[in-house]
């Protein structure tokens, strides 16, 4: 029987020449990820079930994002719960203050993921790593704690929808467009619990980062995962970041999709989701003037160096409109340090922009702009639900960092094209 990317890689974790969509199976894990929020829950967990180590000490991951540094004495106590936990089983990837980034960004930096793993992680965007040609997707911390403890879990084999993408993206346009357009096709729930299984000439078009935010954001469709097909530009990116040898995957020519969509690439606009979902997207030609009081640049979806650079081009020389907040946070030390070797936090700080450690922050109204009642932000990040970054009768306006950094000097929702 034809078979997807996903269910090959599946199968082959599964130890089984083939699966089927609906089919419930037992798969070995290449890597098992917790946060400060999810992993002192699996680690209870993991208590409980009298486990004495975990499988692999160095499969296991510990990422500090979401209220780190710590935000206050709860935060604090969660990660330390972590940190002990880490330190008693001699987990060798623990990263904390100083050490770390924010956990989606950071996995692939390290190399912790190659084409062709099996990932999971007690956090519901652990399926960007399919943008490594990876089946990632995100569990409950208990299924954290089984997978730390045996190294395996259990899964319904996820039948998938095919996107066909052409073309090339226009100037100041991203993944982030990209995965925003999709979405206001499909829904939220359009892909629930099937593959976002992604093709065609377009993808060679498309970066590392943006297959990265692409795959990000695969959650915010209902997917269970989103995956690109592993070509020259994935392999040189996993062979720079580790040693490791990935493992390519193809999904045979016959292979069965609920629906294929057609998606040009030079046809999209700068793309805005509007409150309280994901779905409701305009694009910038779309829009009436929307003023805004913040602007959060960063996130697991778009702190990369790629994301940041953009915004720094844009923002260079200009200054943050009167009675905006612009915030910028690099997703690891590592981007951290290269913008500020080639100058751009010295752009943003000179623009009137705050600069932060890697941290998750303000995308789950965690610290670092916790919106008022009745404020607007534009973010970089993945979510604007009813109060995901703050009081609940503020609003949160999805958007790439060129529509961000643009919406910054201007002072409401706006194109870079308008600058």
């Amino acid at each position: 029987m034809a078979m997807t990317m996903t269910q090959k890689i599946l199968a082959a974790h599964a130890g089984v020449d083939k699966v089927e969509a609906g089919e419930l199976i037992l798969v070995s894990l290449d890597r098992v990820l917790g946060n400060d929020i999810t992993s002192p829950v699996a680690i209870r967990e993991f208590n409980k079930m009298g486990a004495e180590d975990v499988y692999d000490k160095e499969k296991v991951t510990m990422v500090m994002d979401h209220f780190a540094p710590n935000k206050d004495i709860k935060a604090a106590i969660q990660c330390k719960m972590c940190r002990d936990f880490c330190r008693d089983k001699e987990v060798t990837h623990f990263y904390d203050v100083g050490d770390m980034g924010i956990e989606h960004a950071l996995l692939p930096e390290k190399g912790l993921v190659v084409s062709g793993d099996v990932v999971i992680g007690a956090d519901s965007h652990t399926c960007t790593y399919g943008a490594l040609g990876a089946f990632s997707t995100g569990v409950g911390s208990t299924d954290m704690a089984c997978g730390m403890a045996i190294g395996k879990a259990w899964f319904k084999v996820p039948s998938a929808i095919k996107f066909n993408l052409t073309g090339k993206l226009g100037p100041h346009i991203s993944g982030k467009d990209v995965i925003l357009h999709i979405i206001g096709k499909i829904g939220v729930d359009g892909a629930l619990y099937r593959s976002m299984e992604f093709a065609g000439d377009g993808v060679a078009e498309l970066s590392i980062t943006d297959r990265l935010t692409i795959c990000n954001m695969a959650i915010e469709a209902g997917a269970k995962n989103g995956i690109f097909p592993v070509d020259e530009k994935t392999i040189e990116y996993v062979k720079t970041h580790s040693d490791r040898e990935p493992v390519i995957y193809e999904a045979d020519e016959d292979a069965q999709y609920d629906e294929v969509y057609d998606i040009d690439l030079s046809s999209i606009r700068p793309t805005v989701a509007f409150p309280h979902l994901p779905e409701n997207t305009k694009t910038t030609d779309e829009i009436d003037t929307v003023k805004i009081d913040q602007v959060v640049i960063g996130s697991c979806t778009n702190g990369y160096y790629e994301n940041i650079k953009e915004a720094a081009d844009i923002i260079r020389g200009r200054k943050v409109a009167k009675d905006v907040r612009c915030i910028v946070i690099p997703a690891t030390q590592e981007i951290y340090l290269r913008a500020m070797s080639e100058g751009l936090l010295a752009d943003f700080i000179k623009a009137g922009c705050a600069v932060s450690t890697p941290t998750c922050g303000p995308c789950l109204g965690g610290h670092m702009g916790i919106l008022a009642p009745g404020e607007r932000a534009v973010a970089t990040t993945n979510r604007n639900f009813v109060g995901r970054m703050g009081d609940p009768t503020s609003e949160v306006y999805l958007a790439s960092p060129a529509v961000a950094a643009a919406s910054a000097i201007l002072g409401r929702i706006a194109s870079p094209e308008e600058l």
